[in-house]
């Protein structure tokens, strides 16, 4: 008889966006003659810039020749590639993070879920609360949560986020092995200080943690936020960092992101040994993963130009248009809006006497609006919807509109 990974029975019964679309689907089946406006599932709308297009449409007539035909690549990423993002994301900003350090992907989401592959299955994991759930669903999936209660996993840590400490999660009173930061934050939109960072990293050193922090939105800062968990002291000793293109690029059909494993990075055996978390994940690649492609790395190689930074730059200033109409116009209907500001995402407090999905529904129904729940993001996102800024700025207006006669 087979046996199966009966670690899929603990997962939450529907994956959040699984049952969002089904929801949706069933409303545009009964009502087809609606323009169903998406403020929900985070994906980009603008073109990808002109620059990018010209250096894949070169990459692919690249492969319509044999002297410049590129087949399997290697899984860690092109040279040309990495040492751009080493030169660009972080030496310019005085970090010294080497191109072997570097290693590029499908996409964040693939990381952030294939990164358990690294660890045992006796870590005790911090996820903050609301989190992205491929954090949480990832580790069930692979038996790292440990054994399924009713309100929680044995070895999953919530760390609350809420509007009473500022969506800054505390520092716990308790040694935790792993843990996941993601900021820009999704779903709340929200960021921490340089100090609040440096209290983390100094945690993860003081109790021989590491820090997962996914820092796929740090395109979208307009401020002195850190845009990554390499500008505080100390973090190559205790942080693994996650980019995407997804965002930053619009590459949400392209697919391509990247993950950085500093050196440092090493842990003693069971046996007395050690081992370097770079050369785990670099095996782990080489042996499950076959590497991006060649065309759209040479694409994501472009934006690292002159007129492909400001291409790019000018797509993120159009979703930060949308936030800025779509928090004024909520702030005005007496709504409390975080977010928006250092992030395409919007956190809003519902009105009262409603549930996340229950004003999911409300404004699905009447107002032919998708939205995604906050409660979707584990229970301290009860109370609240997340909105995304990545439609046309037509699409966000009349959204606001639709809204305010939904609410008046």
């Amino acid at each position: 008889m087979i046996s199966i990974n009966t670690n899929f029975q603990n997962l939450s019964q529907n994956y959040l966006f699984a049952e969002i679309a089904r929801r949706v689907s069933v409303y545009k089946e009964a009502h087809p003659q609606k323009h169903v406006i998406s403020l929900g599932i985070g994906d980009v709308t603008r073109p990808l810039a002109a620059s990018v297009i010209r250096a894949m449409h070169k990459a692919v007539d690249d492969e319509a020749a044999a002297a410049t035909f590129h087949g399997y690549g290697p899984e860690q990423g092109y040279a040309f590639l990495r040492d751009k993002i080493a030169e660009y994301d972080y030496r310019s900003r005085g970090l010294d993070i080497k191109s072997d350090e570097i290693f590029i992907s499908d996409g964040a989401k693939s990381d952030t879920g294939n990164i358990t592959d690294l660890f045992g299955a006796d870590n005790v994991i911090g996820l903050t609360d609301p989190v992205y759930p491929v954090y949480m669903d990832s580790n069930v999936m692979c038996g790292h949560a440990g054994a399924k209660y009713e309100d929680g996993y044995e070895r999953i840590v919530a760390l609350p986020c809420t509007e009473e400490n500022g969506f800054s999660p505390a520092l716990p009173d308790r040694t935790l092995d792993l843990i996941y930061l993601c900021y820009p934050n999704n779903p709340t939109g929200t960021t921490l200080t340089r100090l609040q960072l440096t209290a983390w990293v100094n945690y993860a050193i003081a109790h021989h943690s590491l820090l997962l922090f996914d820092a796929a939105y740090e395109a979208f800062i307009t401020d002195d936020t850190p845009h990554s968990i390499y500008e505080i002291e100390g973090a190559k000793s205790c942080a693994i960092e996650f980019r995407s293109f997804s965002k930053t690029a619009g590459f949400t059909g392209v697919r391509l992101g990247y993950t950085v494993v500093p050196e440092e990075l090493k842990y003693k055996t069971a046996d007395g040994g050690e081992l370097q978390l770079n050369q785990m994940w670099r095996r782990r690649q080489t042996t499950k993963f076959n590497g991006a492609s060649y065309i759209s790395q040479r694409g994501a190689e472009a934006i690292y130009t002159e007129e492909g930074r400001r291409e790019i730059m000018a797509n993120i200033d159009y979703y930060h248009e949308n936030a800025r109409v779509m928090k004024s116009s909520l702030e005005s209907l007496g709504l409390k809006v975080y977010g928006g500001v250092n992030s395409p995402y919007l956190w809003v407090r519902i009105p009262d006497g409603e549930t996340s999905w229950s004003f999911f529904d409300k404004l699905l129904n009447e107002a032919a609006l998708v939205t995604t729940p906050g409660v979707g993001f584990g229970p301290s996102g009860e109370g609240f919807i997340r909105l995304t800024a990545f439609g046309s700025h037509d699409d966000a207006r009349e959204a606001m509109e639709r809204i305010s006669e939904t609410l008046g």
